[in-house]
């Protein structure tokens, strides 16, 4: 974290303050914040500023295409981010429950993935592809893992050379980061975001994107493979490196 912690929050007004801590962050510190009267989010955590201007600026983007996104709330002197800390607009709603909407997911999705074709790559990631020769990008360091666990992981990623990539939100199939209202489907917590083939978000409960079963094995296995290397090596990063089978097993 940056030494200025929650101190920045006051280069987004004198009457700025945080509320209370909201689960299901994992890298960074979050909060729901007051900002003139109204409620908003605060994400502290220690990405770099050319990161965050990357995110930001997606969030814009989307944002001015009519894509209901956590846009980011400038501070007084119009910056989007200060010291590690964002500041987003709450966004209202509640959890996908039934197979219906996580149709409705789906189709948020794909729109996302038409609105950034040819987008350039979050500073310092890599995607899936790419690490079929690189060992690093972000939070993914394959030299921690066992070999025989990074070979299975290349060979689910391999079946992926070749497709057209965008931005990927990089987590919806987990309910907490989406919020639904009777007249939109807003993503939130784009932490993970980053550019990579858009099959890797279509992963989803009761296969709401109605991919064949050609095409959903190939996404869910390489979606584990990624699961499994950006987490380790903590319990889930296991149990996913568990889903992605031998290397002689991919077709």
């Amino acid at each position: 974290m940056s030494p200025a912690g929650w101190k920045a929050l006051g280069q987004w007004g004198e009457d700025a303050a945080r509320i209370e801590r909201l689960t299901g962050g994992v890298a960074n510190d979050v909060w729901s914040v007051r900002l003139n009267g109204r409620l908003a989010v605060g994400r502290l955590g220690t990405r770099s500023d050319a990161d965050l201007a990357w995110e930001t600026g997606l969030l814009q983007h989307l944002d001015r295409e009519g894509l209901a996104v956590p846009v980011p709330i400038p501070t007084t002197d119009g910056r989007l981010f200060a010291d590690g800390l964002v500041v987003m607009r709450y966004m209202e709603g509640r959890p996908p429950e039934t197979e219906a909407d996580w149709r409705r997911v789906a189709d948020t999705l794909r729109r996302l993935h038409r609105l950034t074709q040819g987008w350039p790559q979050r500073p310092g990631w890599r995607s899936s592809t790419d690490l079929l020769h690189a060992e690093t990008g972000t939070r993914i360091n394959l030299g921690a893992m066992p070999p025989e666990g990074v070979a299975r992981c290349r060979a689910a990623w391999a079946r992926l050379v070749g497709r057209e990539t965008c931005v990927v939100h990089g987590n919806p199939n987990s309910a907490g980061n989406v919020r639904m209202t009777a007249d939109r489907v807003a993503l939130i917590d784009w932490d993970e975001s980053h550019v990579d083939v858009p099959d890797l978000d279509l992963v989803l409960p009761h296969n709401a994107a109605g991919l064949d079963d050609g095409a959903h094995d190939i996404a869910a296995q390489a979606s584990a493979a990624w699961e499994a290397a950006v987490c380790w090596d903590d319990d889930h990063a296991h149990r996913q490196l568990a889903e992605v089978r031998a290397v002689g097993a991919q077709v």
